[in-house]
């Protein structure tokens, strides 16, 4: 996030967001969450009003809510302070963490099931190699267990991505764009990694050298899905224009 963008702009990308997770099959839905932090003093951050499909959510649907996920402006929707028990750790924790997003879908879900989560069999999935953090499940996550938020910040550390066990996926980013562009090729290596799991053929693994070679290749890349984010943006303007609402 930059201090130049207003809120309007913010509530506009994280809308964006919303509507992009819908048309890429990647709800639950009216569960999970997409967050953002506002500029200023105090803990502000934006959600989705509890109850709207992802793909009716409008950036002035979005609700201002605290540190504890209580709402912070008028608003006629309930609010699932529980379902934001999970955000409000890693925001508080994390000044980089702008934007959360967390998912619970197939792809992800299967690969949260298994032992070694994301395995380097494709060029997409060795950009996470190494950088994936794992979080063991504990349960639904609800505001009555505050020990297991210190856990999963402790889990998560200085990565942006990380799998929550038997639970789903979750990414954070410096920008809406960043942690979706996190989100969706964490995705799209979940797909890659069953789809080829699938077929019973014996898997390859690049050697370490070239796991590490590429993976700094993706690390220095400058763009962070910035350059992905505005074609979405101008799909989105072109096919979904009220998602600025």
């Amino acid at each position: 996030m930059t201090t130049l963008q207003t809120e309007q702009e913010l509530r506009e990308d994280l809308a964006a967001a919303y509507r992009l997770i819908a048309q890429f099959d990647m709800t639950d839905l009216v569960y999970t969450h997409l967050s953002l932090r506002l500029p200023g003093g105090g803990h502000r951050y934006l959600v989705n009003p509890y109850g709207l499909l992802f793909e009716e959510i409008t950036a002035s649907s979005l609700v201002v809510v605290d540190a504890d996920g209580i709402p912070q402006q008028e608003t006629s929707w309930a609010i699932n302070p529980a379902g934001f028990v999970i955000h409000s750790a890693i925001h508080a924790n994390r000044p980089d963490a702008e934007c959360v997003m967390h998912t619970h879908t197939i792809p992800g879900m299967v690969i949260a099931a298994q032992e070694k989560g994301i395995l380097p069999l494709n060029q997409i999935n060795i950009e996470f190699y190494g950088a994936v953090a794992f979080h063991a499940y504990e349960g639904i996550a609800a505001d009555d267990n505050l020990s297991e938020r210190e856990r999963l910040v402790r889990d998560l550390g200085t990565r942006n991505a990380i799998i929550l066990q038997n639970h789903g996926l979750l990414t954070v980013g410096s920008t809406v764009a960043q942690a979706f562009y996190r989100m969706y090729y964490m995705e799209q290596a979940c797909k890659i990694q069953i789809a080829a799991q699938s077929t019973g053929m014996p898997l390859h693994v690049p050697s370490e050298e070239k796991l590490l070679r590429t993976k700094k290749q993706f690390d220095t890349d400058p763009d962070q899905g910035q350059m992905i984010w505005k074609a979405l943006r101008r799909k989105l303007d072109r096919e979904q224009p009220d998602y600025k609402n």
